[in-house]
């Protein structure tokens, strides 16, 4: 498709990255001269170990980026700033580092300046920051990494921070009312860094000086006034007017943010406009919640991680995640694997038949920038899941058996896709499935009916495809009068693989094998 008729179909399109990236469009419509590329920006506060939400932000992002760049054809340039705020005073010490009393040495300390808890960088900072961009180089994110302390201290924010300063009555004017009494009475846009302790101080400003660019407290130890420069590193912004201030001082187009921030976003925007700035456009997601229904917290580490959802699927699957429902609360734990990953294929297997308007609002587009692999996978990952509790297999050799009786033509080097989910199955299946099995005992009418399925297996004569196991299974079901019929299909999970509910029976026999299944019913019967 060339690229004038994809972005008709694009302007249609009521895929969510494509509604986003029309804001931007018309956004760029109303300046008079593009002045650069258009800006989009993710925001991270390395106070904790980077959580999966944060990949979510950088993830959505790049869809809208991507969409954007369709409707404008490619023509306008644009830029991915993933930003990270280190230089924020450490307010509190996680829960799931290292070395805590260490930390707790450094508190109120800017990031920057407080020592890495792992012992693998120069900083706590330097390690969170090493650790977002490795996940998001692993997944092939395009984007310039942003530190806040390279940019205060290189200069990069000074225009912005002289223009604070200078409006620094607009911007209390809207930040004051929004704050109770107790902290009126200290609140000030600009955090001093202590020359002293090198803490980052959050003090009244007891003067001002525009002209010089400077701001004056009183030392909160010491009692002494100190007058300082609000450029070149020497404060930070409180974090309402960092934002704003750093919207406007890097041009940024297009930011979204999580729901609990909205009131943050509102009072922001309000700032931006009073530095002369435009605020970004964007919407608010949803959070994710951990198993308990709580919002995961990089402080607490509750959730998931990224690392984990990596050890048992595909980052693929991680993408489809983020992309369904942003504005919807998702509980975000190791049982939403399985389903996000078959979605995925599901998607995926969909896509070369679809008509072209249609493949661009399945997901898969998305994940793919639009170029979507056509190595696809013929097993389901719950199917999968299956076959690995049925084998007891810990080696992929022994599922790959199976799969080449199932998919003749199916190697490691030709579905590279499928190889890879055989590695995740057998880590969640030992990690998750297993520990939680729980074999039962058939009921007289269950034994006969099982033993009866097992006859009818045994039978069979030439391969048998999985609609017509399917229906053996079936019909056994109904001459034993099981009612209704799905009692009779989780007693055949219960009884022979330990788990109330599976895939398709009869998928499972095609890729295990009627004779495999024969004589795993005779081992359950057994017993």
């Amino acid at each position: 498709m060339d690229v004038a008729a994809l972005k008709q179909l694009a302007e249609d399109s009521k895929a969510w990255p494509f509604e986003e990236a029309r804001k931007v469009v018309k956004r760029l419509s109303k300046q008079a001269e593009p002045s650069g590329p258009v800006i989009f920006e993710t925001g991270y506060g390395p106070s904790g170990l980077p959580h999966i939400g944060t990949f979510g932000e950088v993830a959505r992002t790049s869809m809208v980026r991507h969409a954007f760049t369709v409707l404008t054809e490619g023509a306008v340039p644009t830029r991915l700033i993933c930003f990270s705020d280190d230089m924020d005073g450490l307010r509190k010490v996680p829960d799931n580092v290292p070395n805590k009393e260490m930390l707790a040495e450094h508190l109120e300390k800017p990031l920057t300046s407080v020592p890495d808890p792992f012992g693998t960088h120069d900083s706590f900072a330097a390690h969170n920051n090493a650790r977002l961009q490795s996940f998001l180089d692993q997944f092939g994110f395009e984007y310039e990494f942003f530190s806040a302390t390279d940019c205060y201290k290189a200069g990069k924010f000074d225009e912005t921070l002289l223009s604070m300063l200078q409006n620094y009555d607009k911007v209390m004017d809207i930040i004051l009312p929004t704050l109770g009494s107790e902290r009126q009475a200290t609140y000030s846009p600009f955090l001093p860094v202590c020359q002293r302790t090198g803490k980052v101080l959050q003090v009244p400003m007891t003067a001002r000086d525009v002209s010089a660019g400077t701001i004056t407290y009183s030392d909160p130890e010491t009692g002494e006034a100190v007058t300082t420069s609000v450029t070149g590193g020497n404060i930070k912004c409180q974090w309402k007017a960092d934002w704003a201030m750093r919207w406007v001082a890097l041009g940024v187009s297009y930011e979204m943010a999580g729901k609990d921030l909205i009131d943050s976003v509102h009072l922001s925007s309000r700032i931006a406009k009073a530095l002369g700035g435009r605020p970004p456009e964007g919407f608010n997601y949803e959070l994710f919640l951990d198993e308990n229904g709580e919002k995961i917290s990089k402080s607490k580490g509750n959730g998931l991680t990224i690392e984990e959802w990596l050890t048992y699927a595909s980052p693929e699957s991680l993408s489809l995640f983020m992309f369904q429902k942003p504005k919807t609360a998702k509980r975000l734990y190791f049982d939403v694997i399985p389903k996000a990953v078959d979605e995925y294929l599901s998607f995926a297997e969909k896509f070369p038949a679809q008509e072209e308007k249609d493949q661009l609002t399945n997901p898969a587009w998305h994940i793919h920038d639009g170029a979507v692999p056509s190595d696809f996978v013929p097993i389901s990952f719950n199917l999968m899941l299956n076959l690995v509790s049925a084998s007891n297999a810990s080696e992929p050799e022994v599922l790959w058996g199976f799969i080449r009786r199932y998919a003749p033509e199916a190697t490691a080097e030709n579905h590279p896709e499928l190889d890879r989910m055989v590695g995740y199955t057998i880590n969640y299946f030992h990690d998750f499935v297993k520990p939680t099995k729980t074999f039962r005992a058939p009921t007289e009418k269950e034994r006969a009916a099982i033993g009866d399925l097992a006859d009818r297996f045994e039978a069979l004569e030439g391969p048998t495809d999985a609609k017509a196991l399917q229906q053996v299974v079936f019909d056994v079901g109904k001459q034993h009068e099981f009612e209704p019929l799905r009692a009779w299909f989780q007693a055949l999970y219960e009884v022979l693989l330990g788990q109330s509910q599976g895939p398709r029976f009869g998928s499972f026999v095609e890729l295990y094998g009627a004779e495999e299944t024969v004589a795993l019913i005779r081992e359950k019967l057994a017993t």
